[in-house]
């Protein structure tokens, strides 16, 4: 059977019907949304072909219809047209984000926030990836007599630090060798090149001050393992009983959102910049009825991270995809700059 324009306009009018309603659509529902004129048994008989076609379903016997996987996933691909946001949203949206700029994992707090109550969906994030990054800088803050604070800043914008207690007073030689050290064996360097061999063979070449600097660079070290790892980070989540579709497979839903690791690995998958995953298109069960829209940003021209929404297939994907790729591409934008400064 064949895919006509008009089939199209019609498969268009159902979906976009069906977003805005959450109601069945009938044949008289499309009658004044179509630009052409023909009977209610022709839009009728052309929903028929399109059930048949596997693109629209019956709920309920006596019902009209609603776009299935496929027909959703038609609609996105062929048929919708984006709503960009508008420029006083953008810069809303820029304000809220880039008051956490400051710090990557805080920036993506905002910007979940802000997908969460724009989307009314889950909103999840993963920092920036340290798999490729390399140390960017390396800071040592001396706290007190023998404790300094450890700061770690990556080439993908991750900035850990950490607490470190020496069993030698710190002096500001002490801070000087720490920096001499760093730009001669950390700085530029991979961080999954920092590993057990290479801090024995540098410590043991500190010689007599191997006991005065050992302790902060296991820590340097143990930043650097902390920033290969993805941290997850999940904002709105109770956005999700909001929506009457999710209702059966709600509890189930939120027990998966609250396991990190099945969440890492579907914000790391896509290869696109964009990627949508409609109802059982999801390799996981748990969101078998969900849709997953995630967008991926650059740090300095190189994949870092990814933001992304749960919630039900029934979206605006219209006007929530453009709003994706505007804040994660926000996102990349502020996390560049903070590296180039």
């Amino acid at each position: 059977m064949e895919m006509t324009q008009r089939k199209q306009k019609i498969l268009a009018a159902v979906v976009e019907s069906y977003i805005r309603t959450g109601e069945p659509v009938g044949s008289k529902n499309l009658l004044g949304e179509l630009d052409f004129s023909v009977s209610s048994a022709t839009i009728r008989n052309e929903m028929a072909d399109l059930a048949e076609m596997g693109y629209l379903e019956q709920p309920h016997t006596s019902a009209g219809r609603v776009p299935t996987t496929l027909g959703y996933r038609y609609y996105i691909d062929k048929l919708m047209n984006k709503l960009e946001p508008t420029e006083e949203d953008r810069k809303a949206i820029a304000k809220t984000v880039s008051s956490g700029s400051g710090d990557p994992e805080q920036l993506l707090e905002k910007a979940g926030e802000v997908i969460a109550r724009l989307t009314g969906c889950a909103a999840v994030s993963t920092m920036p990836l340290g798999e490729k990054a390399t140390v960017r800088r390396a800071e040592i803050v001396p706290v007190g007599t023998r404790t300094a604070m450890i700061v770690l800043l990556t080439s993908a914008g991750t900035l850990k630090s950490k607490a470190c207690r020496s069993d030698m007073p710190i002096t500001p030689q002490t801070v000087e060798r720490f920096y001499s050290v760093c730009a001669a064996h950390f700085v530029g360097k991979p961080l999954e090149d920092i590993s057990t061999v290479m801090l024995q063979t540098l410590v043991a070449s500190l010689g007599e001050h191997a006991l005065e600097m050992s302790s902060f660079f296991v820590t340097l070290a143990d930043l650097a393992a902390d920033a290969l790892s993805s941290d997850v980070l999940l904002e709105g989540q109770s956005n999700l009983f909001n929506h009457r579709e999710l209702g059966g497979n709600i509890i189930e839903l939120m027990e998966f959102l609250r396991k990190g690791e099945p969440i890492s690995k579907l914000l790391s998958k896509g290869k696109d910049d964009i990627d949508i995953k409609i109802g059982t298109e999801n390799e996981y069960k748990q969101l078998a009825n969900s849709s997953v829209i995630i967008s991926h940003y650059d740090v300095n021209g190189s994949r870092s991270g990814a933001l992304g929404i749960i919630g039900p297939t029934r979206l605006n994907y219209a006007k929530l995809i453009p709003y994706m790729q505007f804040v994660s591409g926000l996102v990349g934008d502020i996390l560049s700059e903070s590296i180039d400064d």
